[in-house]
């Protein structure tokens, strides 16, 4: 099993303002896109994007917008070469002012899209300008949600940041390249449970065979969601223990066509 994360997706409310937002301020091309009847669906990521990088999917359904964004995912990372200049960039665009370097200790800052999704500005001296570096998520056990990505997705522990009030845990492929995408699992220590909202969609997770694979995660006792069969064979989806949902692809590269046949 591959185990890079593919994607992560976001559901937005005008599609056209969020393409516009992510294409300008974050300097995302169109990677490719499907229409459908009653949604449609866009990829992007930086001209210059690792072949081991992550995308963002921008889902926009046709009969309405997000109603909740729900606490149960947090945010994305772009990495930049400094913060203090990307921040100060994206305010001179007219960005709103959200949470700014200095108030969170110079090493990061958080911006928000148009819908309300978060977005985090990291340091990082690998990887495209603005590429993904992480999608954070809010697990209940982080016990349970690191086993679930070691076990599940053959990840291996690469970062952990422990406060006083919660820990941060980064999982990926073992062989991962540094410009992969990381999964971020926050753990509050005061028992809280969260709510998942509509306004996240999911994490995807590159496979080799989607068949085989999928049945390698039935053998370890991953959440039987929607298997290929139910997705017309062209992908198939499980969840985390906390209901985060996670879809699994064939992908062969990062060129259009990028959707499976």
């Amino acid at each position: 099993m591959d185990g890079i994360l593919d994607h992560v997706m976001m559901r937005v409310a005008d599609l056209d303002d969020s393409l516009e937002w992510y294409q300008s301020h974050l300097d995302y091309e169109e990677k490719d896109r499907w229409e459908a009847d009653t949604f449609t669906i866009v990829y992007l990521g930086p001209e210059d994007m690792h072949e081991e990088g992550a995308m963002l999917e921008l889902t926009h359904n046709h009969d309405g917008a997000p109603e909740e964004m729900g606490d149960a995912w947090g945010h994305i990372a772009v990495r930049v070469e400094d913060v203090y200049d990307a921040y100060e960039e994206l305010m001179d665009e007219g960005v709103e002012d959200y949470r700014d370097p200095d108030s969170c200790g110079g090493s990061y800052a958080f911006v928000k899209d148009p819908d309300g999704h978060e977005v985090e500005i990291v340091e990082r001296d690998h990887g495209a300008r603005w590429s993904l570096d992480h999608t954070m998520i809010r697990v209940e056990d982080a016990d349970e949600a690191l086993g679930f990505w070691t076990r599940k997705f053959e990840h291996a522990p690469t970062g952990r940041w422990e406060a006083d009030t919660f820990s941060n845990y980064f999982t990926k492929p073992r062989d991962a390249a540094p410009e992969a995408m990381a999964v971020e699992l926050t753990y509050n220590y005061d028992g809280r449970t969260y709510t998942m909202g509509d306004a996240w969609g999911h994490l995807c997770v590159r496979v080799d065979d989607l068949h085989d694979d999928w049945e390698q995660l039935m053998v370890r006792e991953a959440a039987d969601y929607r298997d290929p069969a139910s997705c017309d064979d062209m992908y198939a989806f499980t969840t985390d223990q906390d209901g985060h949902e996670i879809e699994l692809i064939e992908r062969e590269g990062l060129e259009p066509p990028l959707f499976p046949e």
